[in-house]
């Protein structure tokens, strides 16, 4: 009587392990192996998978959860106790349902910022190519003499809408609200960056942004958001007071600097002059 020898010829191993071998070496499937080389995969159907509804519940429960970390939080900062309203903000930010957290939504604005500004780039040198190929050539057609256009401001980000993007934008917010009071003012614009991208018409969100700014020495951002803000609400006096509060600081910084640059220019120019014994004040 003959008898029969298996082996493993015929068959390809590492590609039905492939097959039936999810996420961290786990097998999903079960394979029948065949005589002759052949193999048949059974699904994994022991694993039960959510309906619609128990989806969806699951959803509500994660917003209903993060509404309480949100109210502890609340409760927490109203009593002065920062850390402890910080760390019950990020719980609420935590428990929110969503595709997209703080981190990644920064990563992906930054990306899109490094790009634009690779491309701007770009084209500012093929225009600089351009120009010097038309002064090489001697083109005295007034099209070419044309002054070189300003560049454009670049593009923003801006983030598809995402699920509850509105309740992450308050979480944010009011996290950010921690991190001014604990003096953490990079973190705390940061938290405003993504309050912000996740809904552009918060104001609340430029407000905090404008005094993380303003309590770090800068004015000219801390205005740009004030003025954000105002036109978002402009009914709002307090907002309407701050802007102008904000204005008057950042004027005087300007001619500050100005009075500083021409110092400096000043003290420049006496020390080439003074090689011939002269002085700028020789010219007034």
């Amino acid at each position: 009587m003959a008898t029969t020898t298996f082996t493993s010829e015929g068959f390809d191993l590492d590609a039905m392990a492939a097959e039936v071998t999810g996420a961290g070496g786990v097998t999903e499937n079960e394979v029948i192996y065949e005589i002759g080389g052949g193999a048949t995969v059974v699904p994994d159907t022991s694993k039960n998978t959510l309906d619609p509804d128990q989806k969806e519940e699951e959803v509500l429960e994660g917003i209903d959860k993060a509404e309480e970390w949100k109210r502890q939080g609340n409760e927490q900062f109203k009593k002065g106790s920062y850390l402890e309203a910080f760390d019950l903000y990020t719980e609420a930010i935590e428990a929110c349902p969503g595709e997209l957290k703080g981190e990644e939504i920064l990563r992906q604005r930054d990306e899109f910022n490094e790009a634009e500004r690779a491309k701007a780039f770009s084209r500012q040198r093929l225009d600089e190519e351009t120009r010097g190929n038309r002064k090489a050539g001697d083109s005295s057609s007034s099209e070419e003499k044309k002054e070189p256009e300003k560049p454009k401001p670049l593009p923003e980000f801006k983030l598809e809408a995402q699920l509850h993007g509105e309740k992450l934008a308050v979480y944010y917010c009011n996290r950010a609200a921690a991190l001014i009071h604990m003096e953490r003012y990079e973190d705390a614009i940061k938290d405003c960056d993504v309050s912000v991208l996740l809904n552009a018409k918060y104001s609340k969100a430029f407000v905090r942004r404008s005094s993380a700014y303003e309590k770090s020495e800068n004015t000219e951002d801390a205005l740009r958001d004030a003025k954000k803000a105002l036109e978002l609400e402009p009914a709002n006096a307090t907002l309407r007071k701050t802007v102008n509060r904000l204005q008057k600081i950042e004027d005087e910084r300007l001619e500050k600097l100005k009075e500083e640059t021409l110092g400096k220019l000043k003290e420049l120019g006496n020390s080439i002059l003074g090689n011939f014994g002269l002085s700028l004040d020789n010219f007034q």
